[in-house]
Parts: structure tokens; sequence; C-alpha cells
């Protein structure tokens, strides 16, 4: 918390909320105090604070910033600069009995509620129960989603064949946690640039890579956050002290971006597949996640024997005739492709029903033959 001398550093005199000692109550990067979150007092408060914003404000659930920070002692620290826990540990003891005890009181109090951990190491456990062992936490940010998908689609096509693994990484520890995919401030601020100028490419390309990505983000495994004004697709960055560029709204292009983020949430609500297994593997399945050549990525979402398939062209190049493996025979309808008019893409149609053949690919007996358009997600769905 700030150092600000009209808020709680040295409240009466003495360091009642932080740790007195600095190697741990101050902390060294961003000049602020830390929680002395072994206080009784402090603790309370805190838990306090939580239930305040969910029972006065009606939120829906709590972010917590910077978890890493708070579970090292060391964090951000030289050798020297910090004390172990009793134990001769890095583990700020204090801090996970705090964790838990917020979310378990969070979880008891407002069961419908939900806490985000922002942990930015491979601490296990973030999103276990506390009863396991576990933090407790609803979910975990994904930021290593956010960083490697962002690196990719901010990549000039030529060059993405290359970096395609940037994409596909993150299904290797998806299931170590339950995971929210953000794309948020975060990512908007610093130079950074806004989403739509990360995208390479003329005005049209930069929309369907971002048209691309939204449906990516909505179709795999996680849940999904978009940040405020995501819909508008700014020029500028995020501004703490400015507003939404609203008169955007009006553009073709931003309409058929909304048009498109309206179709993903009603065909995401109407499709368990794509959210009642999330955290399971039997909820996903690669249909080939290594074509380099053609940048193309197919995969399975999963509910019993509801299921999806999801290819998405990651270059500027149509696709006629792209054979992917079918996870069963018979026919399947195209439900969505963000290259629609609608959406202000190019409307390169694909083909509106397709039947499977007795052609093995993929490690699948049955394959189906796709029209891809360029810089497109293709979402497919059983005609029967």
């Amino acid at each position: 918390f700030p150092r600000d001398d009209f808020a709680l550093a040295r409240f009466d005199g003495t360091a009642l909320y932080e740790y007195e000692d600095p190697r741990l109550g101050a902390h060294p990067d961003w000049g602020t105090l830390v929680f002395n979150t072994g206080r009784n007092e402090v603790r309370n408060f805190l838990v306090a604070n939580a239930l305040y914003w969910l029972e006065e404000f009606h939120a829906d659930g709590l972010r917590v910033d910077a978890v890493a920070s708070m579970l090292y002692r060391d964090y951000s620290r030289k050798e020297g600069e910090w004390i172990p826990n009793e134990y001769g540990g890095r583990e700020n003891l204090e801090a996970m009995a705090f964790l838990r005890e917020l979310n378990d009181v969070v979880a008891h109090e407002h069961p419908g509620c939900f806490t985000i951990a922002e942990e930015s190491t491979a601490w296990p456990g973030v999103t276990r129960p506390v009863s396991e062992g576990g933090l407790g936490f609803t979910f975990k940010w994904n930021l290593g989603w956010m960083h490697d998908t962002l690196g990719f689609f901010s990549r000039d096509p030529l060059y993405r064949n290359y970096h395609l693994d940037q994409l596909t990484f993150a299904m290797l520890y998806e299931y170590s946690e339950r995971f929210v995919m953000p794309l948020s401030h975060d990512e908007v601020v610093h130079g950074k640039r806004s989403l739509l100028e990360k995208m390479p490419g003329d005005l049209w390309q930069k929309f369907a890579n971002l048209r691309a990505l939204l449906a990516y983000q909505v179709t795999r495994p996680g849940k999904q956050l978009l940040f405020m004004g995501t819909e508008l697709a700014p020029y500028r960055e995020w501004d703490a002290d400015g507003e939404l560029e609203w008169h955007l709204a009006d553009d073709v292009w931003r309409q058929g971006l909304a048009c498109l983020l309206e179709d993903l949430g009603r065909l995401y609500l109407e499709r368990p597949c794509l959210w009642r297994r999330d955290h399971e593997p039997s909820g996903f399945t690669w249909i080939d996640c290594d074509d380099r050549d053609n940048c193309v990525i197919a995969y399975e979402r999963r509910d019993g024997d509801q299921h999806l398939v999801v290819a998405l062209n990651l270059l500027p190049i149509p696709r006629e005739d792209y054979r992917i493996g079918a996870p069963a025979a018979g026919s399947y309808r195209c439900v969505l492709s963000t290259d629609a008019g609608r959406y202000a893409g190019s409307d390169w149609p694909p083909h509106e029903t397709v039947r499977t053949e007795p052609v093995p690919w993929h490690g699948r007996p049955q394959s189906m033959r796709l029209r891809l358009p360029p810089l497109s997600a293709v979402i497919l769905e059983p005609a029967g």
C-alpha cells in the first residue's frame, strides 16, 4: 500500500499496518509498504475490506494483484535484504495464512462470488481448495497465456509459422490450475499499444486478427476476461485519466466487432462444451497443433455427446479444401466464421455444410475438407 502520509503508513506514528523491519515491510520495486499479515487486526481489516466491496458494491469477484510479492519473502530482494521465515525458508507463511482465510471467508459468506490471483510464478496449488492445502482462489490469472498469445498475434504473418508454439504451449500446463485468460489493462498501457494497434498489417488485417484472437479466447479452455472498451477496438492505449473513444462505436469495423462478440457470447452460453469441462482434459483435444507451414491450428471442445470443431487460419491466405481429422463420421455445419460480412470481414464463405470422408487424417479414421478464410476462426458442429 502507498506511503502517503494521509493514508495508512505509520498510521499512529508507528508501523501499525506494515511490518516495522523494512526487510519485510518495504517493497523495493514499487516504493510501497507491505501489510503485516501476521497481525490479527491487519488480517481482519483486509478481510472486512474485501467483504465491503462484495456487500456494498455488489462486485461479482475480487482480483488480488501481485500475489507472488506476498508469497515470497525474497521477492525482488537481493541476498541480505530479506528475512527467512521461522523454518529458514523464503515462503511468507503469514501471507499464505491470510490468503487462505480471505478465500475461505469469501466462499462462506458469498458462495456465488469468486477470487482471482494474479500470481506470476509456478507456486503450486493457487486454486486448490484450502482443505487440500491450497490457497483457495477460484481462478488464477493466466499471465503466460496472455503474454504468449499476444506475442504471436503481434507478429508479422510472414514469421508466424516459426512461432506457432506461442499459441499451443499454454495447453501443456492448462490443468495445473483453474485459469482465467485475460486481455487486460496490463497489456494496453505504458507503450504496449492497444489490442488493435498490436496487430500487424492494414486496417482490414488488424481487425481480422483481432476477431480471430477473440474467437480463440472464447473457444479454448479457461474463463475469459475482456478489458472495458475492447468492443470499441480503440486506437489509443488505455488512459486512466481519460475516457473511452465512444465515437468509434458508429464505425462499421467496430459494429462488426461488437456483433461478433455478441454472437460469441451467445454461442458460449448455448454450447456447454465450451465451458462445462474447462478444467478437465476430456473437454479439449488437439486435432492439429503443428501445421507450421500453413499456420493452421484445429481442436475439439467436448462435453459428453456434444462437441465443436474449431479451426484457425492464422495467415492472410485463404485455404481451399484444407483437410482435418474429424471427431466423428457424418455432416458438420459452420456455426460461425469470424470472416463473415456481418462482422465486417471479407465474407469469403466457408462451406455451410461438409461431409466427412473415410480418409484417415490426424490419427482419426474420418476427415473433412474445409474452406478457411484468411486470418479467421471457423467453428463447426455436427449437423445431425
